[in-house]
This record gives C-alpha cells, structure tokens and sequence, in this order.
C-alpha cells in the first residue's frame, strides 16, 4: 500500500485521532458553551466528498430564488458589486507553508480530497447583466497575472485587491471591463510562510482608510512568535499613501471584513484555533475595536487559557476581548457582509455568513450560508439558516460558500469554491 494511501486509511479510520460522542453543545450567540479541551495526535477528520450539481440547487427560504450566474471559474473567492451592478470576482489559492509535522502531513493529504482540483486563477473576473434580467451574459477577465487574490474594495475611481504578498490598486473608469494598467503598488503584505494565505479586505465608511485581515502563521504557534509578527491582526491602511498600523491584534485568523451600514463600525469574522476538540474553539463574528485584543494564541473567547501556549503572558489574557457572536466551533467563516432592506423583512437587519465547513468534527457542521440577525447596531437572536443543501447528510458535497456580498439592489451573492460559481439569490416580489 503506498505511503498515503496508508496515511489517509488510518487518520479516516480514526486510529490517530481522539474521538468524541459528546453531544454538540449550545454553540450560538454571546455565551456558547464552552467544554473542556480534549487532545489527540489528530482531530476526527470528516471531508466533504466532492461532487457535481447537475441540476439540483443549493436550498433557500420560501420567497426566495437561487440561480448560477457563473460556472467554471477557478477557484472563485470574494465578490464586490460594483457601483453599475456588474460584479467583480476573486479567484485564486495561495499558502507556501511547509507541514511541520508527520500529522500535518496527513491532514493536509485528507483536506486537499475535499476542495477542488481546478488550477488557480489568480485573476479578477467581471460579470454583467446589462439588461437586467438576471442572466449575466458577459463573464471576462477583468485583470490577471495576480497573486492569490481574495479582498476587493473600491474607493472613489480606485479598486484595491489584497494580494496574498500586498495590496495594489487599480484605476477604475465605471463600465470598463478590462483593467486599463498593471495595478499599482500600495504596500506589501506579510506574506513569509502564509501558512493563513487570504487577505481580507474592505474600505471605511469615508474612504480614508483600508483594513486588511492578516491570519496567523500556524495554528497556536508551533513556529514560534517571531513567525507570527505582524500576523494574527487587522492593519489599517492609509488608501493613499499606503501607511499603516496595527489597528487590532489576537485574531487567529480574520477571514472577511465588513463595516456596519449604520455605526460605521468595523466588523470580522474570525477562524479560531484546532485541536483541542470538536467543540472547541467558536468561530466567531465580532466587532473590532482600534488597540483590541482578542486573545490569540494565549487565550479563547476572552480569558480561557489555552495551556498549550507556551510562555504564557497573564497580561495579554487578562486585557483579552470576548467576541461578540459565536458561530459554531469549525464552521470555517470566510465571508460576512451586511444587509439591506431590499433583501426582505426578514433578512433586513442583520449580516450574512459564508461558512466554507469543517474537515476536523466526526459531525460535520458549516457548508452555508447563514444570517444573523442585529438590533441597534449588535447582534441579537439565533441565526437563520439562508442557503444549505451544499453537503447532503452522506457526506456528498456539491459546493463549499466563501465570500457573501450584498447587492442593495436587493439580492445575495455567494462565492462558491468548490463546484466554483457563483450563486444569486434574490427576494420574489411578494417578499419584498
């Protein structure tokens, strides 16, 4: 039997890992239940099966419709609405991190079986539908030659991309199709090792500043902490001379920005950490403080010890955030974005979340797209489940959602990356 056939034969049959009936626990809202850590020399590893669409459709709420506005991208990732309504598409895969371990080895093998084979683009697409019926029948690369591109924001005439090794920017004249120059340089981005590769991104309210998402270099600092300067943080970024600050630090790994439509706040959804049990530790959706600190590596939803930290720093712990919302331990968070009236009544309020789904759970969770419902500037409520039917419950798998953007015209659009589309859902008449 060769080597990784072996490999996979014993992570899947669970023989590495520390396997666990406990039953989920309450894992939603701004007190989740938090169990005790359980460790092992691997997680149980449960990946999704790939398969095709075929003419099924992911499911959404009754009122609702759902189409593929593009198919046979490569590796679709973040979306933005342009001011026309034509929409610019973020496809790429970036990383070079070198597995650590003989474990990590193993669980990068079994992972890759579970996301999509198509090569990277590396690219910008741009889809438009110029006639208003829901068919968007120009697909183009907008711009290529990128480097794992994954955060897109537009300020003014000026498009920005989060490379996975630095922002750029590109003129932006409304309407054109093609990028008119190579982009321009803003700043470079930490990009050594990139063992978290995406770089999140999205503008303030006044068009001053870009905030960038930068994720850690391991998972609690296997590396070392001189791996992990500038990393693990959010930097704000002056969009016109490129300067930048730590704007908020502890965050394991802040996967997709949003700012809050009426408090001008900024807001993250965040990947926590591994290894330490199939309900520890709550992904989460929480508001960013400017100086916050969130924890990470020594410390978890707020001031629990994660004892595998090594010095620990009681300072650090003591001055740690509590997130605002937890979403669920392993769900993968990659895309947020806030709503409009024009989505419906019942979607008014609140943010969307694109949850990519587990690999390290025996009982899978994530594969959707949820809602979280706010009130005066904060969560409040359970979520709303908005687009399932990713993953049936066999462990057949036809997509995975990344990126959420919002249309104010009134519609939600869901970057898929592994059967790479991109999805459209939008309120019938008498939802509206």
């Amino acid at each position: 039997m060769k080597l990784t056939h072996l490999l996979a034969t014993l992570a899947l049959a669970g023989l590495l890992g520390a396997c666990s009936d406990d039953p989920t626990p309450m894992q939603y809202g701004a007190t989740p239940e938090l169990p005790e850590p359980r460790r092992g020399l691997l997680p149980d590893m449960v990946i999704a099966n790939p398969a095709e669409w075929g003419e099924q459709l992911p499911t959404v709420p009754e009122g609702y419709s759902i189409s593929a506005i593009a198919t046979g991208l490569k590796i679709p990732r973040q979306t933005l609405i342009l001011p026309n309504g034509d929409i610019l598409v973020a496809e790429g895969r970036g990383g070079n991190a070198s597995s650590l371990k003989p474990k990590d080895v193993i669980a990068s093998y079994i992972k890759a079986k579970g996301t999509t084979s198509v090569e990277s683009g590396n690219r910008l697409n741009l889809l438009r539908d110029a006639d208003g019926d829901g068919i968007y029948e120009l697909n183009t690369v907008f711009a290529d030659n990128l480097n794992a591109p994954y955060g897109l924001a537009l300020i003014g005439d000026k498009l920005y991309v989060a490379n996975q090794d630095a922002l750029v920017r590109f003129d932006y004249r409304e309407g054109q199709t093609r990028a008119s120059a190579p982009p321009q340089l803003v700043t470079p981005l930490p990009s050594a090792i990139n063992h978290h590769w995406t770089k999140a991104l999205t503008a303030s309210a006044d068009g001053r500043y870009l905030y960038v998402g930068i994720g850690s270099n391991s998972n609690i600092t296997e590396r070392g902490m001189t791996a992990e300067v500038d990393r693990a943080v959010v930097w704000r970024i002056n969009a016109s001379t490129g300067e930048h600050k730590t704007f908020a630090s502890g965050l394991r790994n802040p996967t997709a920005l949003a700012i809050h439509p009426d408090t001008n706040a900024l807001w993250a959804v965040v990947n926590e950490r591994d290894e330490i049990g199939p309900n520890l530790v709550p992904d989460y959706l929480t508001s960013v403080r400017e100086g916050g600190f969130y924890g990470w590596p020594y410390s978890y939803w707020g001031q629990h010890v994660d004892d595998r930290v090594r010095p620990q720093n009681p300072e650090k712990v003591a001055a740690a955030i509590t997130p605002d919302y937890s979403l669920g331990s392993h769900v993968a968070a990659l895309g947020v974005d806030f709503s409009t009236p024009a989505m419906g009544a019942q979607f008014a309020n609140g943010a969307f979340v694109g949850e990519h789904g587990s690999w390290n759970r025996k009982e899978p969770v994530g594969y959707k797209v949820i809602f979280v419902p706010f009130n005066d500037g904060r969560p409040s409520g359970q979520p709303v489940e908005f687009v399932t039917g990713f993953r049936d419950d066999d462990g057949t798998t036809r997509g995975r959602p990344v990126g959420v953007t919002v249309d104010p015209r009134g519609a939600l659009i869901v970057a898929d990356d592994l059967s790479n589309t991109v999805w459209r859902i939008t309120p019938d008449r008498s939802t509206q």
